[in-house]
């Protein structure tokens, strides 16, 4: 643990630790350059070590860094001081979705939408930038005391990727990763998606679909089992909402949603209208297109669908238009699916308002395709003179004045020539400091002049500005800012590294790839090596579990290391030590040690009665056992005021917060003073109870 009033990197003050994580621990800080508080996140000891993972969280993390959305939790800045690796965010003030399902049970389907279209915003915002989060679950979605919904951990996630040093508190992701992420596969944005649906599904039911004894069971459900189809456990949730979760969680990417733009699409109409059937799941949805596109038939399959019969008892999809098509690895898995198909399909029925309007609906159809593919038959027969026989004379070509089409897009220059009756086809692509890149540089034929109807323009696409070099300068010995802009001036792009050397002063260049005075395109990647100065000298960690907490502060000093003291309630003795970390092995002289120390067992606390409100020395006797209590002294005065043989008042204030068993004692009233009456019994009177 870092203590408060660390500075890293010169600029960011530790405030306090607010959090900590399988990976790494969070303080609140102050960026004092900007004058703001902010999150950082400082990596665990256990993955500093691991290279690998380093350049891979710091090159993920600088990635994020440029990622800045309202449903977000921004990422300022990434980088390392004196060993300690760390990522600096927007501070977010709230709870995690995580705790929020936990607190409330389950949520409900308005609820869920409204977080729902929030959280995929966020993960949208990153897909458009290709950044894909790989670890999307309730514990990563942060909802502020304002209500916004943020995405965090962005970055950090990718970064597991490449190293096996995982811990098992990591893998707790398990419960919400894809098929493809569970074998290893392919990861895109789809698994995103697929993770988005697993959290909904947790929102409405409380619960995670998949569970097991470990982390493997779970991941082999993830792709053996099929998830329970959220209505079963929860009757009263909307259809389209239900339909939503099961296309995202489908086990084939392909039959997910295909981007998050579809799925908020799906989200916003639920809000507008619960219960209806707009959502396209399955095989189907995965085959079709967007819902606005329109799907054009070929001959084949417009004579299959007049063929194919209809009553009213047929489901609206035949399974066999299927069975060849869908031919791939996921055939198992569809014949699996068929219950849940079949109950999919039961409450799709259900929506029908009226089957005959359905049925007259596919027989025009029908008609409406037969029209229109005979329609294209007569057009493309025409074009090339089928038709043009006897009694039928075909059209002679006209010619028509080509356009300039120079300076349009690809998409521009073809909607114009078409509106002309001409073709396009690109016949190169060319650097042009005159048109911007996917503009059209030059045409064959030329503006203006006369050709034939369905003549091809052949045209020649700018691909941007020829490409500019220049010279990376020298920066070897230069301080790490100096040489940082000597490389932005020359209008390349720096990438920093660190390691440690004998030779090159702490904070200057040690190497430059690539190397210095070399001829490279603008804008290429250029990589620094920042010296870390001598490498630190390795001690042994020696075991300071069992000692008094003094002994082993001794023993790490001793050792060239400093400690860092935590405390928490133990069945050991207070002052003992109980838990290191690390617990062994070799660390670099002057590294931090952290150790628990014992408080001993934890005592329970009571609060005390109040014994003066009326009560006799029977019944606050009884008040101090029932609270766990014990009587103590119990004496007896004179008093003008309070009534003979009540409480008049106690040695512990009530309200107050006291071991469990402490003793409290108390005065009870003999009522006023007899005047002239016998000192003996006017002498108070003593009895301890105990």
């Amino acid at each position: 643990m870092i203590k408060e009033g660390v500075f890293l990197g010169k600029r960011y003050e530790i405030l306090g630790r607010i959090g900590s994580g399988g990976m790494a621990d969070v303080y609140k800080g102050k960026d004092h350059k900007l004058n703001r508080y902010v999150a950082i996140k400082v990596l665990k000891s256990d993955y500093r070590s691991d290279q690998v993972f380093i350049q891979k969280f710091l090159s993920e993390a600088q990635a994020a860094a440029g990622l800045m959305h309202p449903n977000v939790v921004n990422v300022y800045d990434v980088g390392q001081d004196r060993g300690l690796y760390y990522m600096v965010m927007e501070l977010v003030e709230g709870i995690t979705l995580k705790d929020y399902i936990q607190k409330k049970g389950r949520l409900s389907a308005k609820e869920t939408i409204s977080i729902s279209i929030q959280m995929v915003t966020g993960i949208q915002a990153a897909h458009n930038r290709h950044i894909i989060h790989r670890d999307i679950k309730p514990q990563n979605i942060i909802i502020s005391k304002e209500g916004k919904v943020k995405v965090t951990d962005f970055g950090i996630a990718r970064a597991t990727t490449s190293t096996q040093t995982i811990s098992a508190s990591v893998m707790g992701s398990v419960h919400y990763t894809s098929p493809e992420q569970a074998r290893g596969g392919h990861v895109d944005e789809k698994s995103d998606i697929y993770s988005a649906g697993i959290t909904m599904y947790e929102m409405v039911t409380g619960h995670v679909p998949f569970d097991g004894d470990s982390t493997v069971s779970v991941a082999l459900k993830h792709l053996q089992e099929e998830i329970t189809a959220p209505s079963k456990e929860v009757p009263d949730i909307p259809y389209s909402l239900e339909c939503i979760i099961m296309k995202c969680t489908q086990k084939n990417p392909e039959r997910r949603y295909h981007d998050c733009e579809s799925l908020l699409l799906d989200l916003k109409r639920s809000l507008v209208d619960p219960d209806g059937d707009f959502v396209i799941t399955g095989s189907i949805g995965a085959a079709a297109p967007d819902n606005d596109r329109t799907v054009v038939m070929s001959t084949e399959e417009l004579e299959q669908l007049q063929k194919q019969r209809y009553d009213d008892d047929d489901d609206e999809y035949d399974d066999d238009e299927y069975d060849e098509d869908d031919e791939d690895e996921y055939d198992d898995e569809d014949e699996d699916d068929e219950d849940e198909d079949d109950y999919q399909e039961e409450r799709r029925k259900k929506k029908d308002v009226n089957p005959d309007t359905k049925k007259i609906m596919r027989i025009l159809l029908i008609v409406a395709g037969v029209i229109v593919a005979l329609l294209v038959i007569f057009l493309v027969g025409n074009a090339v003179g089928i038709f043009s026989g006897p009694g039928i004379t075909a059209t002679k070509e006209e010619k028509v004045e080509v356009p300039d089409v120079r300076g349009m897009t690809e998409e521009e220059a073809k909607d114009e020539l078409n509106d002309k009756n001409l073709g396009m086809r690109v016949s190169g692509r060319e650097a042009s400091d005159k048109y911007d890149e996917g503009e059209i540089i030059s045409q064959d034929p030329g503006d203006g002049e006369m050709v034939d109807e369905h003549t091809t323009i052949e045209v020649v696409v700018s691909t941007g500005p020829e490409t500019k070099t220049t010279i990376v300068p020298e920066v070897v010995k230069m301080e790490e800012a100096a040489a940082e802009k000597a490389i932005e001036d020359a209008k390349l792009v720096v990438k920093k590294d660190s390691d440690f050397s004998d030779d090159i002063e702490e904070g200057r260049v040690m190497s430059v790839s690539p190397d210095e005075g070399s001829e490279v395109e603008e804008g290429t990647e250029v990589t620094i090596v920042i010296s870390l100065g001598p490498e630190q000298k390795k001690v042994s960690v020696p075991q300071i579990v069992g000692k008094q907490a003094s002994d082993a502060e001794a023993a790490l000093r001793s050792a060239g290391l400093v400690g860092s003291a935590s405390e928490q309630y133990s069945d050991k003795p207070a002052g003992e030590v109980i838990s290191q970390s690390p617990e062994s092995g070799e660390v670099a002289q002057g590294s931090t040690v952290s150790y628990v120390v014992s408080l001993g067992p934890e005592t329970k606390t009571v609060s005390v009665p109040n014994l003066t409100a009326g009560m006799t020395q029977e019944q606050a006797e009884q008040a101090l056992k029932d609270a766990g209590l014990s009587v103590g002294q119990v004496t007896q005065d004179y008093s003008s005021s309070i009534t003979p043989g009540y409480v008049m008042n106690q040695t512990i204030s009530p309200g107050s917060e006291v071991a469990e068993g402490t003793s409290v004692g108390f005065t009870v009233s003999l009522g006023p003073e007899t005047p002239g009456g016998d000192t003996s019994d006017g002498d108070s009177e003593t009895e301890n109870t105990n």
